[in-house]
């Protein structure tokens, strides 16, 4: 690849969109580390952004068939550093339990070293359900444990106060039960994709003293 060509493919829309996501993340950070109410709700919101543009990149780059090299390394670095600036800032604020955070690394961690292992061998294990459901919840979670305040609700019919903290604390630890579960089913598929019995035909050794004999072979169709 050409450097001219490199700069093409990093510059593309969909890596375009992956390098903002990548750039917001002290955004949300400063207005995190100085928090308040008016800061806290600013953090929520550019999270929350960046959580839009991962589906954005991605849906764009199928769309219009750009689908990289530079993009597949930079859009699942750019979510782990989101979840991760995040979450330890979080623990830092007394939001999180860092039990929690050590959950989501190893997580991580464990689903990214069988993926290398697995493309070492030339096998793809497809995502299943479970990983976009925690991704899904972990945006969500986060988002609102940025909030952190109490906000009132007043609709039509009924009002009442939305305890943001409480909100993501509950959608975290259901995030977290799909991230082990989904780590659970990726280890599962890689072993069967990798030690599953081998589906070869074994030739039949030679009488002793006589010629080969032959295999079976199968009627003609």
């Amino acid at each position: 690849m050409t450097t001219r060509s490199l700069r093409r493919e990093a510059l593309n829309l969909p890596n375009a969109i992956t390098l903002t996501r990548i750039a917001l993340i002290p955004v949300f950070l400063w207005f995190t580390y100085y928090e308040s109410r008016v800061d806290s709700f600013i953090a929520a919101v550019v999270y929350a952004l960046t959580g839009a543009t991962d589906f954005l990149d991605g849906w764009v780059a199928r769309r219009k068939n750009l689908v990289t090299v530079i993009g597949k390394f930079l859009d699942p670095l750019a979510d782990k550093l989101i979840v991760m600036a995040a979450l330890v800032m979080l623990v830092h604020l007394g939001r999180v339990a860092a039990w929690v955070v050590i959950v989501v690394m190893a997580r991580e961690f464990i689903v990214t070293g069988l993926r290398t292992i697995a493309m070492s061998e030339g096998i793809v294990i497809a995502a299943g359900r479970e990983g976009k459901h925690k991704t899904a919840f972990q945006v969500a979670a986060i988002t609102f444990l940025l909030l952190h305040y109490t906000y009132p609700i007043n609709a039509i019919f009924f009002s009442f106060d939305l305890d943001a903290n409480r909100v993501g604390t509950w959608l975290l630890y259901i995030s977290l039960v799909f991230s082990v579960w989904s780590a659970v089913s990726y280890f599962d598929g890689f072993i069967r994709a990798v030690y599953k019995a081998p589906q070869r035909s074994e030739a039949v050794p030679p009488a002793s003293g006589g010629k080969p004999l032959d295999t079976p072979r199968a009627p003609p169709l």
